[in-house]
Parts: structure tokens; C-alpha cells; sequence
């Protein structure tokens, strides 16, 4: 069991769409500090599976950050779909995670990014290199 189970089983008793937390708060819940990097550094509360367990404990309550203000020491749990397996890759992502809309201050990555590959054919004898125009193969 993590010690930040507490944290993932606080957030699914709450169920609210959103749910405001100091880091204080968050201490609390879990019963220890959070280690120092947490306060030093925005990625620590990134919502990247890989990034470490308590991350892994707010997703799987379905729960994402958001409006994570350092100075403040506090941020935003936000509802989102439930923690599912990635198939192809062996690690795991948010179901739906295309269709949902991202929280006002994160960067999402699209997951069709690629989907197109293989769809543009190139005649043969074409370079691509080429210079478009003759002026601009003049140097002007």
C-alpha cells in the first residue's frame, strides 16, 4: 500500500468535480510531509503516470491537477476519466483522454498526434529539398 493511498481514497469519498487542496492539506490526508521537491519544482504535480506514485494516486481516483500555484502551495483537483492500461505500450493513460478538453493551465498531448503517418504519397523523381521557385534558388 503507498502512502499516498490516503490522498487517492480522500479524493473518491469527496467525488466533487473539483476539489481545492494546500499542499497542507495534502500532508495531512497522507499523514507525512511531502518531500521537498514538491515544493520546489511545478513537475512534481504534473499528471504524467511516470512521474511518481502520488501521481498514480490522484489518476487512479480520477482526479488530474490543475492550477497548481507554488507560491501558494496549493492547487486543484480536477475530475477526469478513470486510469486505464495503454494496450500498446504497457503503461497506462486517461480513457477518452482525445475527447476530453484540458485544464485551463495544463499542455495536453493529443493522442492522434501520428495518425496521418503513411498518408501523404511523394511522386517518384520528386525531391523535396528542391528549391520551390526559381527566385529563391537565385539566392533573392
Amino acid at each position: 500500500m503507498s502512502k499516498y493511498a490516503p490522498l487517492a481514497a480522500h479524493l473518491r469519498k469527496v467525488g466533487q468535480e473539483t476539489v481545492p487542496m494546500t499542499f497542507a492539506d495534502i500532508e495531512r490526508i497522507i499523514g507525512t510531509n511531502l518531500p521537498p521537491s514538491a515544493f520546489k519544482h511545478r513537475p512534481w504535480w504534473s499528471n504524467n503516470s511516470a512521474n511518481s506514485v502520488i501521481t498514480r494516486s490522484w489518476l487512479e481516483a480520477g482526479y488530474k491537477t490543475a492550477k497548481v500555484d507554488m507560491a501558494g502551495q496549493k492547487l486543484m483537483f480536477v475530475k477526469s476519466s478513470p486510469y486505464v492500461p495503454a494496450p500498446e505500450a504497457g503503461g497506462r493513460m486517461l480513457r477518452d483522454e482525445a475527447r476530453e478538453p484540458a485544464a485551463a493551465d495544463t499542455v495536453s498531448f493529443s493522442l492522434v498526434f501520428g495518425a496521418l503517418k503513411g498518408t501523404v504519397t511523394v511522386k517518384a523523381g520528386i525531391d523535396l529539398t528542391a528549391p520551390a521557385e526559381a527566385d529563391w534558388e537565385a539566392g533573392r
